[in-house]
């Protein structure tokens, strides 16, 4: 179901590239989805990665950024998708055993060009690993004190990497290859509005990723607590709880969370 919601919601996007279509119906539909992610909070949910990362991104940057580039929307939930994948969290060592992976190990790779096939790939390959690295890990790239009471040291300067990132794409835009591979402009933009793109993934890394939806997520709580108190059916409770846990909510901020319905109050 939500995969091919998403991809009607891409669908959409693609038909009218070039512009922007966010109107309130596609926001309450991007909502939605959003919001069934977060249901069943005790279950599994069986749905792609790729399915995921497009929806997020279409909700930061389509919706709230009101983005109008079908092919950006496209390339950076596929982005999402082959970094954080197993595969590329630990890559296979020279043994053949998946090895662990190091932010370092991504932010030094961007100085090495020897392992690629060709500077467009390598290219390429940099600016992305610049966007990951500042929209997904941005604490990675903050100051950081060299002990209790010493001054604030630069653990990585995050304007390098930005600096780094539009210089790379920039490069690979204006490669040879961009233009065989129909990827001139989109990297062109890459390029343009790194900063955008970046800002975009530092909130859904934070909402979506390393976090959670806080606001979504406290009325998910409210709304199964309710519907506890209207069926008294335990699933709802648990759930309720389970939402709370999240949100770090305990017996002494909701102590009618902790408590269950009697019989006879029920049945009132």
């Amino acid at each position: 179901m939500v995969e091919a919601a998403v991809r009607e919601l891409k669908d959409v996007i693609a038909e009218h590239d070039g512009t922007n279509v966010a109107r309130a119906g596609f926001v309450r539909r991007v909502d939605e989805l959003i919001s069934v992610f977060y249901d069943d909070i005790g279950e599994i949910t069986n749905v792609s990665t790729r399915d995921l990362f497009d929806l997020f991104v279409i909700k930061v940057l389509y919706v709230e950024r009101r983005s109008t580039d079908a092919g950006v929307v496209d390339y950076l939930g596929e982005l999402l998708d082959r970094f954080l994948y197993t595969r590329e969290l630990f890559p296979m060592s020279q043994g053949g055993r998946p090895s662990l992976f190091y932010l370092s190990d991504l932010l030094r790779e961007t100085q090495q060009l020897s392992h690629f096939q060709n500077l467009f790939e390598a290219y390429r390959k940099y600016g992305d690993n610049s966007l990951f690295v500042t929209g997904v890990f941005p604490r990675s790239l903050r100051r950081r004190r060299g002990g209790r009471r010493g001054p604030p040291v630069a653990f990585v300067d995050r304007s390098y990497y930005v600096s780094t990132g539009k210089r790379f794409y920039d490069l690979a835009a204006q490669h040879d290859l961009a233009e065989s591979t129909q990827q001139r402009a989109l990297l062109g933009k890459l390029a343009a509005y790194f900063e955008v793109y970046m800002d975009a993934l530092n909130e859904m890394s934070e909402r979506y990723i390393m976090g959670f939806d806080l606001a979504l997520i406290a009325d998910k709580m409210l709304d199964n607590f309710n519907r506890y108190r209207r069926t008294g059916e335990d699933r709802y409770l648990q759930n309720a709880r389970r939402y709370a846990a999240v949100l770090q909510v305990g017996p002494d901020t909701f102590p009618s969370l902790m408590q269950r319905i009697r019989p006879r109050e029920h049945l009132l």
